[in-house]
Order: C-alpha cells, then sequence, then structure tokens
C-alpha cells in the first residue's frame, strides 16, 4: 500500500479531532493587524480575532501560505517515503495553490498531486475528509484524484449572514451588495459558485433564512455516504436549527467552527451548511 500524506491549509477549518484522527498536515494561512500577524489556529483562535476585532481600528488583512514554506513540509514528507496529496483553498480566492504548484515544481517530482478544492472553509473540508477516507480504504493517489475531483464540482453550501460588512471591507462582496443586505431586516444567502462567494438569494428575516437553508438541502440532496458539515461563526440560532433537522432526518453531520482567516470576511452571526449532492 503507498503512503500517502494529506496536506491541506487552515481555511478548511477542520475540528481538531478529526485533523488528528486522520493525521492530516494543516498549513496555516496568516492574518495581520498592521505590523502584527499570526498564523491561524496556532497563535490566534476565532474568538480571539474578534476580540481582537472589536477593539482595533485596523482591519485586519489575510496572506497566502509561501511557497518556501510548502517546499519545506513536501520535502520532509518525501524524504520520509511519503506520496503526497495537497488539497487547498479556491484559486480565486487565494494564492496559496499557486504557492503550492511553485512547490511541487521546484522539487521536480510527479510525487505531489497539487488540487485546486474551487471551495473554501467546510466545502475544502469535505473535499479533504473524502481523500481520508478513500485513503483509508487502501485506494491509490491516482484514484483518490480522479474521485475527489469528480466530487469538487458537486459540493454545495448555503450561508446565512446577518451582516455582510466583513465581507465588503474584505473585498469578498460588493457594496451595492452589502445595502441590499442590511435594508428591512434582509437576509442574503451566499454560496460558493465557481470558487468564488456569491448571492444565492435574498429572503426577510432569520427564520425564513433557515428555513431558506434547510430547503436547499431537500431539494439538493445530500450524496448517500458522504460527509456533511454545518458551519458555525457564533449564530447560536441557525447552529440549533441546522442541526435539529439533520438529527431529525438522521442525516449523520459534523459540526465545525469558522477559523480565523475564514473568519476575517465572515466575522459572526454566521452560519451555514456544506455537502456534496447526489449526483
Amino acid at each position: 500500500m503507498e503512503k500517502i500524506k494529506i496536506i491541506t491549509d487552515s481555511t478548511a477549518d477542520l475540528p481538531k479531532g478529526l485533523v488528528d484522527k486522520y493525521d492530516i498536515e494543516v498549513l496555516p494561512l496568516v492574518v495581520s493587524f498592521g505590523d502584527e500577524s499570526y498564523l491561524d489556529g496556532i497563535d490566534i483562535n476565532f474568538k480571539e480575532l474578534i476580540a481582537k476585532m472589536n477593539q482595533s481600528d485596523i482591519f485586519p488583512t489575510t496572506s497566502q501560505i509561501n511557497p518556501n514554506r510548502f517546499y519545506d513540509v513536501y520535502k520532509k514528507y518525501l524524504e520520509e517515503g511519503y506520496k503526497i496529496l495537497s488539497i487547498h483553498i479556491s484559486s480565486k480566492m487565494s494564492g496559496t495553490f499557486q504557492s503550492a504548484c511553485i512547490a511541487r515544481d521546484m522539487l521536480e517530482t510527479s510525487d505531489i498531486t497539487v488540487i485546486d478544492s474551487v471551495n473554501v472553509t467546510s466545502g475544502l473540508g469535505l473535499i479533504v475528509l473524502k481523500a481520508c477516507r478513500l485513503k483509508g480504504e487502501g485506494k491509490n493517489i491516482e484514484a483518490i484524484e480522479d474521485e475527489i475531483k469528480r466530487d469538487i464540482p458537486h459540493v454545495k453550501s448555503a450561508l446565512a449572514f446577518e451582516s455582510l460588512e466583513n465581507l465588503v471591507r474584505g473585498g469578498r462582496l460588493s457594496k451595492t451588495v452589502s445595502v441590499i443586505g442590511s435594508a428591512l431586516g434582509i437576509r442574503l444567502i451566499l454560496e460558493v459558485k465557481n470558487g468564488e462567494i456569491a448571492v444565492m438569494d435574498k429572503v426577510r428575516g432569520t427564520k425564513k433564512a433557515i428555513r431558506t437553508l434547510i430547503d436547499y438541502v431537500h431539494e439538493k440532496r445530500i450524496k448517500q455516504g458522504e460527509f456533511c458539515m454545518v458551519l458555525n461563526a457564533e449564530n447560536q440560532e441557525i447552529l440549533e436549527a441546522l442541526r435539529e433537522n439533520m438529527l431529525h432526518n438522521r442525516q449523520e453531520f459534523i459540526e465545525a467552527e469558522v477559523g480565523c482567516v475564514v473568519g476575517t470576511h465572515s466575522g459572526t452571526r454566521a452560519a451555514g451548511v456544506f455537502f456534496i449532492e447526489e449526483y
């Protein structure tokens, strides 16, 4: 059986228990407040990030993983006899994927496979977990790559936000969209589409937002045997509703909390669901 090392980045927002269980190497992106820089999930967690944002006039910036960091990690595992499967945040959202490709090319080896998840946060996490499961089934790296590339276009997401301020300040959404979202209690339902954040729907009030998320899952249908993830950024009301619905439908799911890089852009009072649709 091949020795395969699965590597991802901190924007996958995977719970530590799963990272440990599947022995995943998670490389952190960087969050910076002016001259102060922190490794996502290592030097700072989401609650600390939000507290610092509330106390600071500086809006934090986020930075990709540089090629040298990838080079060092890849070289280490290659020397230990591993083939490497490196799966990362959408190339439309970060230069991390490109950095991974540069490092692979520097090492001049065919034993590193780098994949653009075309996703972020739990969407990326789903693909990483699928790769781990296939590895556990004894699949070789080519078979794992083929299967997760078939799944990537079918990763679906729906997220409800009470505030879009951080998404606008971080450059993920236009100010015009934010104005619409703040008017008359309108909640925007966002999704990751073609590797970018997009508006899926506009609804009035949190109850309607919850109903929209649940209806979307029922409409698309979670592929049998696949992971489903419920992502929370300090919105207990939506989290509880999604959890209750999953339990009622006997749907297995994983709860995850947004990390610092993604949380910089999402802010608080957001929650949603990610899954691989039936196809």
